[in-house]
């Protein structure tokens, strides 16, 4: 009975789970389909300059993430070993980037 009982719970939190999946997916498609369309249909018109706009946007979903994991105490735990692997990966990220750009430059004959 018990069993039957989870899982039962267990479909129907998988169903609930799936569908906000759904809908958080499809306003995302949404969203970038109406900002292309919306491009698309004024890229003829004056250039309307969003740059304080975009930028206040990121500084908004950056604060937004700061303060997700500022309230999640299971995510400030193990927020060092996280980190070290994410410094990790950007030194890597960086330095194979400027490494590849200068061998690029090379190979082009540039500086």
């Amino acid at each position: 009975m018990a069993s039957e009982w989870l899982l039962i719970c267990s479909v129907r939190c998988q169903t609930v789970l799936d569908s906000q999946v759904i809908i958080y997916m499809a306003s995302l498609t949404v969203s970038l389909i109406a900002g292309i369309l919306s491009g698309y249909l004024l890229r003829n018109k004056k250039h309307v300059n969003l740059d304080k706009i975009t930028l206040g946007v990121i500084v908004v979903l950056i604060f937004s993430l700061g303060f997700s994991i500022g309230s999640n105490s299971e995510l400030l735990g193990s927020l060092p070993r996280v980190g070290l692997n994410a410094v990790v990966i950007v030194l890597l990220a960086i330095g194979f980037s400027v490494a590849l750009v200068k061998a690029a430059g090379k190979v082009a004959g540039l500086k």
